[in-house]
């Protein structure tokens, strides 16, 4: 009796392990089917799962161009920003003021997308207060202020501070426009692509404005 039911339980245990070995087969067929999810269980939600992982983020989705793009406008766009803020004190015309005002509101959030974009593609966002003209494209500075310009803007007030603001922002705008003009050349990430564009329309408008005021 006792050697029947050892037989059993050993019978019992090969059908057990019989039928387990078909299961791991099975698995492992849908898994072959689905090569790439690299997943377990059913390999359908993998997909949409990897795709909104990728549209979330565009790290990847960036080239270098988009990279040297944002390092570059960051410190163009704080240098414009600071030009701007010297115009509520020291500007003699409503106008000029007005323009500053509408460049600083332009800018300041442009400043936070482009640090978002690098921290996201794991790039070095640059430093505040940085004024790395090397980031401008080969022996150009994008139009940006050496410390004599900035430091004859500050000395400025009244007319003689509204015509050189505009004569130097008109400059500091051709400068940011051909840097756009090369991001949507050269770029990759829509996004920056799209801000590009939006610069070369709006800093391209403002030229025109400032011409008009000096003319």
């Amino acid at each position: 009796m006792s050697t029947n039911r050892s037989l059993i339980r050993r019978t019992a245990a090969v059908v057990a392990a019989a039928a387990a070995s078909v299961v791991l087969v099975a698995c492992g067929s849908g898994k072959d089917d689905t090569a790439g999810h690299g997943g377990h269980g059913a390999p359908t939600p993998a997909a949409p799962s990897s795709a909104s992982a990728s549209a979330a983020a565009p790290k990847g989705q960036q080239n270098a161009a988009d990279v040297a793009f944002a390092k570059g406008m960051i410190p163009h766009h704080r240098q414009a920003v600071e030009m701007a803020d010297l115009a509520a004190s020291r500007a003699g015309s409503a106008e000029v003021k007005q323009l500053a005002e509408q460049i600083k509101k332009a800018q300041d959030p442009e400043i936070k997308t482009l640090s978002g974009w690098l921290a996201s593609w794991g790039e070095q966002v640059p430093a505040e207060g940085a004024m790395d003209h090397s980031g401008h494209g080969a022996g150009g500075t994008g139009g940006m202020m050496t410390a004599e310009e900035m430091d004859r803007l500050e000395k400025a007030s009244g007319k003689d501070f509204d015509t050189a603001f505009m004569q130097l922002m008109i400059k500091h705008h051709d400068g940011a426009v051909a840097m756009a003009r090369t991001e949507k050349a050269d770029g990759a990430f829509p996004e920056a692509k799209a801000m590009a564009d939006a610069i070369i329309s709006s800093q391209t408008a403002e030229i025109d404005r400032m011409k008009g005021l000096l003319g």
